[in-house]
């Protein structure tokens, strides 16, 4: 499959605060292969331990990663109709999206968008969230949809600037004694 990719020109913050234009050689990549998932899976790993343990504790983050982002599971989750997307800046992975088409009701669950704390506030969110969008209209599917935990406030915060609503909350248990206290958010194509 050829990658989704784009060179742009996108303001970045450099450390003394003005803004400059740089170009990034963004692409998404499929993730097709047992490389891929491996690389995923890898990827999953240092993202969720650097950003969710302040947030749930690195016991629930740890029993996450096996139950939701090992090996095994992203398998299980791309057979059984999930779609992800890796986030690649000089093609070096920095990043992913996770997509769940509900053609029925016609939506798309983003069921993981996460990046590096190194390439956060860059653009390539923006970029991979872009990416969700077409594919939406492609699809011919008219709502985008995910969950964010409550906690996360700088998500919330971010997913708001982008036209998401919060429809509601959901506190889901999801085994040994841990739970998804997430808000769930929509944004209308």
């Amino acid at each position: 499959m050829m990658p989704y990719s784009f060179a742009n020109e996108i303001a970045c913050q450099k450390n003394d605060t003005r803004k400059h234009k740089t170009k990034m050689n963004i692409k998404l990549v499929k993730a097709e292969s047992r490389s891929d998932i491996a690389s995923l899976a890898e990827l999953a790993r240092e993202i969720w331990r650097q950003h969710f343990t302040p947030i749930i504790g690195a016991s629930q983050v740890e029993y996450m990663l096996e139950k939701f982002q090992s090996v095994e599971a992203i398998t299980s989750q791309l057979e059984n109709g999930a779609e992800y997307y890796i986030a690649c800046l000089a093609n070096e992975p920095v990043g992913y999206t996770g997509l769940v088409p509900d053609v029925a009701n016609k939506k798309m669950m983003i069921n993981k968008i996460y990046l590096r704390n190194s390439c956060r506030g860059i653009g390539i969110g923006g970029y991979m969230l872009n990416f969700v969008e077409q594919e939406c209209k492609k699809r011919k599917l008219g709502k985008i949809w995910l969950t964010v935990n409550r906690f996360n406030h700088g998500a919330i915060e971010w997913y708001s600037r982008k036209g998401f609503e919060t429809v509601n909350e959901v506190k889901q248990d999801i085994g040994n004694g841990f739970f998804m206290d997430d808000y769930i958010m929509e944004k209308r194509i």
